[in-house]
């Protein structure tokens, strides 16, 4: 039986906004170390592949276009980068995926980012890139004007237009980190005393990237990571986002509803990679899903109604939301999984409640129909994914 791999997305106190507010939340810890520590210690305990922690460039808000003014949803979060760079010690197999904005932000930046948590994680590091295209958050750098709208005007030729062109700077800065990353060859690094040569400067390499939208001159400062190059994700729901991640991701999440859309999904995955001529290894696909877990599906409706009438309406996202036992969501999981899914990112509905019915209840079922693994099978993020680890492309053979 083909086992499926598991991820946890964390965000705040959970998924949904009342979240904060279920009997068993933590809102005091929610800026605390330990709280986020808590948490992947917990999903480690569950032997999930990975987690992966989001972020933005702007406050979280109930309105696609910018801030709004309510009071009684969390706001405010953590450094996605600096978060996971924080639990990276306490922890030893499972992988740390934070999330960037590719819009505001410098790639080379980044690229030590990530490559800095693939050094202090011994490889688990992963990256999910996105872009910021509100107006409102180009506010709080003032380099860029961007157009006011709303999702409903995605289709207007001038916002997608919009859109397009920060998907191509997406992609762009994606191609310098993982040129940043080869920067250096492995063995650049001598830390030979007796002559006293600490690197092997023939082996540092300009990557001379020059594009649209920035030029880099390389190389990194960072010396190449375990992994070679951290893993790739991005988040995708229509064909340009399919395509940004055929270009350069290694892990697409996508977000069917039924096992017949998740496969009409990975066929235009797959029409995507063939379009931008990908190389390589062809994307996983992970499915999001957004979890409600109890002993039986009655409770976990009722927990959804409560959490629904304390933020003033029914529970809205871009996956599809589960309210059931571990055993149903196993059998909705296996479902996908026949129809091509090979992994799944659960975004638990309340933390850390639902992530402990995701590591207690569905991993153990899942164990137990042959499923999922029943320990860590590689050290490294890219090998628990079965991914081989890159060569640098500058390495002289």
């Amino acid at each position: 039986m083909t086992r499926v791999h598991l991820a946890a997305a964390l965000d705040g106190a959970g998924w949904h906004p009342a979240a904060w507010r279920s009997p068993d939340a933590r809102p005091d810890e929610l800026f605390t170390a330990g709280y986020w520590a808590g948490l992947v210690t917990e999903a480690e305990n569950g032997l999930l592949d990975f987690v992966t922690f989001e972020d933005s460039l702007g406050p979280q808000s109930s309105r696609f276009e910018g801030p709004d003014d309510r009071v009684d949803q969390v706001r405010g979060r953590l450094d996605a980068v600096l978060v996971a760079a924080r639990v990276a010690p306490l922890t030893s197999r499972i992988g740390l995926v934070p999330t960037t904005s590719t819009t505001h932000t410098e790639p080379f930046h980044v690229a030590i980012g990530i490559a800095s948590l693939d050094h202090v994680s011994r490889g688990r590091a992963g990256w999910r890139p996105q872009i910021s295209p509100r107006a409102a958050d180009a506010r709080h750098f003032g380099r860029r004007e961007f157009p006011e709208f709303t999702l409903d005007q995605r289709a207007d030729p001038r916002i997608a237009e919009h859109v397009r062109r920060l998907f191509d700077e997406a992609a762009d800065v994606v191609e310098v980190a993982r040129r940043l990353w080869d920067s250096w060859e492995d063995d650049a690094e001598i830390r030979d005393v007796a002559t006293g040569r600490f690197v092997d400067r023939d082996k540092l390499h300009y990557i001379d990237f020059e594009g649209p939208f920035f030029s880099v001159k390389g190389p990194s400062i960072t010396p190449r990571s375990p992994q070679g190059r951290p893993l790739i994700t991005a988040l995708a729901h229509d064909v340009l986002p399919y395509e940004f991640a055929a270009r350069g991701a290694d892990v697409v999440y996508v977000t069917p509803r039924s096992a017949a859309e998740a496969a009409e999904i990975i066929v235009r995955v797959r029409e995507a990679e063939t379009t931008v001529g990908r190389l390589g290894d062809p994307l996983k696909v992970f499915a999001d899903v957004l979890v409600f877990l109890d002993d039986d599906a009655p409770a976990a409706r009722d927990r959804k109604a409560r959490l629904d009438a304390l933020d003033g309406a029914p529970l809205a996202s871009d996956a599809l939301v589960f309210t059931g036992s571990p055993g149903e969501l196993a059998d909705l999981l296996l479902e996908w999984r026949d129809a091509g899914v090979e992994g799944f990112r659960l975004r638990p509905a309340v933390l850390p409640y639902d992530l402990a019915g995701i590591t207690r209840g569905l991993a153990p079922e899942l164990r137990r129909r042959g499923a999922f693994h029943d320990a860590y099978g590689a050290d490294t993020l890219r090998g628990l994914l079965g991914l081989d680890r890159p060569a640098g492309r500058y390495a002289v053979s």
